[in-house]
């Protein structure tokens, strides 16, 4: 890679991260016609294709997978060595942190986070991306600063913090019948039930909690994330089960009323994650300790009543 300058491996490690001329140059702020004119140079350099068409997409060569690695460590330890000193205090701090969250998350701890951030660190931007493969590939590279939400198996590297707890509760339309008289384990798994699932799933663990008191409910809607099943259950005589923290949130955005769930459902427990390199670095330890302190008085919010 002797002949590659640092502006080509940055190039070539938005290629390899993306598998796209397009997306690449999405990336990095360039035209299509750059990137392809950049993408070239790179060929010529390493005496290779680089990448090659198959089908409709591109798909990189043995030599590019090879150095695929390589590359990133250059550029990630380039990009550190030679970037501007970092400043320490909140409201000198300018860059962009990517946080990954569900849509739970965002209309309560994430809208209190943005509001904080405009307030104390108002060069930041807060990029917001939606949970997908959960890989931790994604936390050693930085292309997610911290990962906040239930955590499941991480690299042993990976630092993570609890938040908290989230029981579960019911969320119904403020004209629901629902809204009125005792909510009985009959009453609830009579009603018509819609599922959040991201997969299209129409069972989850409910069920099975359900099937164990001699009871089975009726999915009659099944929706990709919780605004959905929010604005969906606000309109119709249906019944969603939702965390409480979002729960609390979308009873003040729309008109919908919680309801306790007549059953033990247990509670998710919340952390946020993060790769060690950026234990010392400022905005993170900012990011940090501002969700920490929020999370907790989102909380405290959602289980006293308090707005």
């Amino acid at each position: 890679m002797a002949d590659l300058d640092l502006n080509l491996l940055v190039a070539l490690d938005a290629l390899l991260r993306e598998g796209s001329v397009a997306r690449a140059a999405d990336r990095l702020h360039l035209s299509a016609p750059a990137m392809s004119r950049t993408l070239t140079r790179i060929r010529d350099a390493l005496g290779d294709p680089v990448f090659v068409r198959a089908g409709r997409g591109l798909v990189p060569t043995p030599r590019a997978l090879a150095i695929q690695e390589q590359v990133r460590a250059v550029v990630r330890e380039a990009t550190a060595l030679l970037g501007p000193g970092t400043p320490t205090a909140p409201a000198e701090l300018a860059r962009t942190l990517s946080l990954r969250v569900n849509d739970g998350i965002i209309p309560s701890l994430g809208a209190a986070l943005y509001q904080r951030a405009r307030e104390e660190a108002p060069g930041l931007t807060l990029r917001f991306v939606s949970e997908g493969t959960e890989d931790v590939e994604a936390l050693r590279d930085g292309d997610v600063d911290l990962d906040i939400g239930v955590q499941g198996t991480l690299g042993p590297e990976i630092r993570v913090q609890r938040l908290g707890e989230a029981t579960f509760v019911g969320l119904v339309g403020r004209a629901s019948p629902l809204v009125r008289g005792r909510l009985t384990l009959e009453r609830f798994a009579r009603a018509e039930h819609v599922v959040v699932s991201r997969r299209g799933k129409l069972r989850t663990p409910l069920d099975a909690v359900l099937e164990q008191h001699g009871h089975v409910r009726r999915v009659t809607g099944v929706v990709p994330n919780l605004l959905a099943a929010a604005a969906l259950v606000a309109r119709t005589r249906a019944i969603t089960v939702v965390p409480s923290v979002f729960a609390r949130t979308a009873a003040a955005l729309m008109p919908v009323r919680e309801r306790a769930v007549p059953l033990e459902l247990g509670a998710l427990v919340v952390a946020q994650a993060w790769h060690p390199r950026f234990d010392h670095d400022p905005a993170h330890v900012w990011l940090r300790r501002t969700v920490k302190t929020l999370w907790e008085e989102v909380a405290d919010s959602a289980t006293s009543g308090r707005p």
